[in-house]
């Protein structure tokens, strides 16, 4: 079979897969009769209400000098790790502001950190390709340095995000700009698991996130954490620049469980909602989605109108520990919190100079404390600030 007959197959091929790929949207948008909005209101559910003061900035944590570009929380609530372009990881306590470790990485393009669940370890990943771990009780070097006490290599591609296996301190998972999400075992070094890549059923573009472009820039203007069910913790999503997301099982690599469409742009972040039978995606395209695992059905469209003008990118999403509010941070400066049933924004957290105490810049990551009780977020103003539930607003 000659070359010309190949190419003219494989497009037949594609163009078929096109067409049954929009009939199967038109049959899943027959059976949504409905959305979560649609059915809250119909339920007389009313939209939480806030005021000016329910949401006050109580810290600001300054001593980066690049643009922050990942944040994670400890799961004691206290204590948080920032990962900036100044090529350092600075591990905070949240209550005090103290800086406790201010760690100096071997490559500075560093694109995302987290916490190991026991708070004893973090992680990071960046465009040297490797994910370094470092022991925060290790003495350090000479120079004043904590040295790594394990570097995890493989990956093909920049590391675009991390995230420890819940309640699992030697399992780690990442995604990466080779299109694929690798599983870790932290005490060998060793991958585990492969996810995509070279299987049919894998992200076709950049994987930006999990909850992980075209060009590093783009990347490190959208990076989130990953995503891994808190429920099972053998469930996790990743996003990418196919504007797809998609639903893994690490028991079985070679084939995602279900993928999810709906975006028109790179999912630049994904979030597992409380539950964990659902997800938040974010994307380039404005737009936030909620997503069922169980039906792969979309719930419900997040966004305002824009008009003719710009339409902000997404950069990272949040939920509040009961999965009633979404935090989303957008690429103009803006940070929203949308109420998930009613599909309305209750109130803009951080709209660049409307607010006492808001960034100067746009924000990049954020994420919330394990109770709930606090949102940080970060910014390329190279400050992280803290948000608390002010007066008499119980946390939701």
């Amino acid at each position: 079979m000659s070359v010309a007959e190949l190419k003219e197959r494989h497009m037949a091929a594609t163009e078929t897969v096109n067409s049954l790929r929009e009939r199967l949207k038109q049959k899943r948008l027959l059976l949504l009769d409905t959305d979560v909005a649609g059915y809250a209101r119909a339920q007389g559910k009313s939209p939480v209400t806030f005021g000016p003061t329910d949401l006050v900035c109580c810290r600001t944590l300054q001593g980066h000098t690049g643009k922050v570009y990942s944040l994670d929380w400890t799961t004691e609530k206290n204590r948080i790790v920032s990962a900036s372009q100044d090529g350092r990881l600075i591990v905070w306590n949240a209550l005090t502001s103290q800086k406790t470790h201010a760690i100096k990485l071997p490559c500075a393009w560093v694109m995302t950190c987290a916490f190991s669940p026991n708070g004893l370890s973090v992680a990071c990943g960046g465009l040297d390709s490797v994910c370094s771990i470092f022991n925060l009780n290790s003495p350090t070097d000479k120079d004043g340095n904590l040295p790594i006490s394990k570097m995890l290599s493989g990956h093909k591609g920049y590391v675009s995000s991390c995230q420890y296996v819940p309640d699992e301190d030697t399992h780690l998972i990442t995604s990466s700009g080779d299109q694929t999400c690798v599983l870790w075992d932290i005490s060998t070094g060793l991958r585990t698991s492969v996810f995509g890549g070279e299987f049919q059923s894998g992200h076709t573009a950049d994987v930006l996130s999990y909850d992980g472009s075209h060009h590093y820039v783009n990347t490190f203007e959208h990076i989130k954490s990953v995503s891994i069910s808190a429920s099972n913790s053998r469930m996790f999503v990743s996003g990418s620049c196919d504007a797809t997301a998609r639903l893994w099982d690490t028991r079985a690599a070679s084939r995602a469980v279900r993928t999810f469409h709906g975006h028109e742009g790179d999912v630049n972040s994904v979030r597992f909602f409380p539950d964990g039978n659902r997800f938040g995606t974010g994307s380039d395209d404005g737009t936030c989605r909620l997503f069922d695992i169980r039906t792969g059905h979309q719930l419900q469209v997040y966004h305002q109108q824009h008009g003719d003008s710009e339409v902000p990118h997404v950069t990272s999403i949040a939920f509040s520990i009961s999965g009633r509010l979404l935090f989303a941070s957008y690429s103009n400066g803006h940070c929203y919190v949308w109420d998930t049933l009613l599909a309305k924004i209750m109130m803009v957290v951080l709209n660049l100079g409307s607010l006492q105490n808001s960034h100067d810049s746009r924000i990049s990551c954020l994420g919330l404390s394990a109770d709930g009780s606090a949102l940080c977020t970060g910014s390329w103003d190279t400050n992280l600030k803290i948000w608390a539930f002010g007066g008499h607003r119980r946390v939701i």
